[in-house]
């Protein structure tokens, strides 16, 4: 763990430094990642298979210290098998055994392939940090992320994710195809072995929870806090948008610019800061009107469009 004098910034950048020798290429995909995961929140990346998405999660898994489970989603996982069950003991009594999410770091891959029961198994985990079974509740570990990976709507074997559930997801990524630059830099880096077994722990779970604790006291101004609220009110008075942001994505917005202006090297929220997480936070939670869709209109584009409409305030 680097020493306590230094910011978060500089320990971002140590982290992402780590995360680099494995995942080449990817580096604006790996900040989102780290940001949202300082920020709390939930991270569903949703691309073709074999980019990378499994390697980039046990790659942060091992960087950050944290236990990491990872169920591959079938329609034939069940949601105990995700939450737990409960069986006899030899005292006559049932004791708890836990299921997969009992970690720091849920990967749930290719989520959209299980059956609408079990993905909502994941829902009270996501929301409330615990589960409940047999209507006893046991609370997850502190840190506890979701990184949930999904194939494109309409692949083989998917059905739609529900939009409660994409609404508990903080940022919604896309790795996409490597250049041939840092394919062949894949390619080599695994001549002498698989480099994920070469990653080194940089903290402990104590210290990360202690970096996320940092991030949440950053300084958030009146005038900003309006601006964020005005940039989700907008969305639901947008004539493109038939379903604008929940409560639930104005706070999203809020935690993500949080962790954003502390891996800038700041302790307070600039507009620019909104500005920068404000698309990645918000796309994946709209539903566009049929006019909209019917225009070939994208929800990054109509976002692009209120942020240019809503003015930014101008800090003193």
């Amino acid at each position: 763990m680097p020493s306590k004098d230094n910011s978060v910034a500089s320990c971002a950048q140590q982290i992402l430094t780590q995360v680099k020798t494995v995942v080449v290429g990817k580096d604006p995909v790996l900040l989102w990642v780290l940001a949202a995961i300082l920020a709390r929140g939930h991270i569903l990346l949703e691309d073709i298979p074999g980019v990378g998405k499994t390697t980039m999660a046990l790659a942060f898994s091992r960087v950050l210290s944290l236990s990491c489970s990872r169920v591959q989603f079938t329609p034939d996982v069940l949601p105990s098998d995700v939450t737990g069950y409960s069986v006899p003991d030899s005292a006559g009594g049932m004791r708890y055994q836990p299921g997969a999410v009992l970690c720091n770091l849920f990967l749930a891959d290719e989520l959209n392939r299980a059956t609408s029961r079990t993905q909502s198994a994941l829902l009270e985990a996501m929301e409330e940090g615990q589960v409940t079974v047999d209507g006893v509740s046991h609370p997850l570990p502190k840190p506890f992320t979701v990184i949930a990976t999904q194939n494109p709507t309409g692949a083989a074997g998917t059905q739609l994710l529900p939009d409660s559930q994409m609404d508990r997801f903080m940022v919604r990524l896309s790795m996409g195809y490597p250049s041939p630059k840092d394919e062949a830099a894949m390619v080599l880096n695994r001549q002498g072995g698989n480099p994920l077994h070469d990653l080194i722990p940089l903290m402990t779970r104590e210290d990360l929870t202690a970096i996320q604790d940092t991030v949440e006291e950053t300084y958030l101004s009146d005038s900003v806090v309006n601006y964020i609220v005005s940039l989700i009110g907008a969305t639901r008075s947008s004539p493109d948008i038939l379903r604008g942001a929940s409560p639930r994505a104005t706070l999203a917005v809020t935690a993500m610019a949080k962790s954003v202006a502390r891996l800038r090297g700041r302790d307070y929220v600039t507009p620019a800061d909104v500005k920068e997480v404000f698309a990645h936070t918000i796309a994946h939670r709209l539903i566009l009107s049929p006019k909209a869709e019917a225009q070939g209109k994208q929800p990054q584009a109509v976002l692009q469009d209120i942020l240019a409409a809503v003015p930014a305030p101008r800090l003193r």
